[in-house]
């Protein structure tokens, strides 16, 4: 079976622990960081629910070409870091 939502929200969570040298990230930190519930972000890693919106946004990336996603995700946290200054 492929790869689930829920199975690249934990990687996604993994991912961001590690940038920040293994310190672990609360479920409650990072939803908060995503202006979701704990719940919600709780229920979206296990599975028990699963933002349309995030599941279209995976497909249409495992669509494109590595290097063409990657300059996509490049931009697209260059804009949000823009936002958030």
């Amino acid at each position: 079976m492929g790869m689930k939502t829920n199975d690249i929200f934990n990687l996604l969570h993994n991912a961001v622990e590690s940038k920040f040298l293994g310190k672990k990230i609360s479920q409650r930190e990072m939803a908060d960081k995503l202006g979701v519930s704990m719940r919600t972000y709780q229920d979206w890693r296990l599975g028990n629910s699963q933002p349309q919106a995030a599941s279209a946004i995976f497909k249409m990336l495992g669509v494109l070409d590595e290097g063409d996603a990657i300059r996509l995700i490049k931009r697209i946290v260059t804009e949000l870091k823009d936002e958030n200054e």
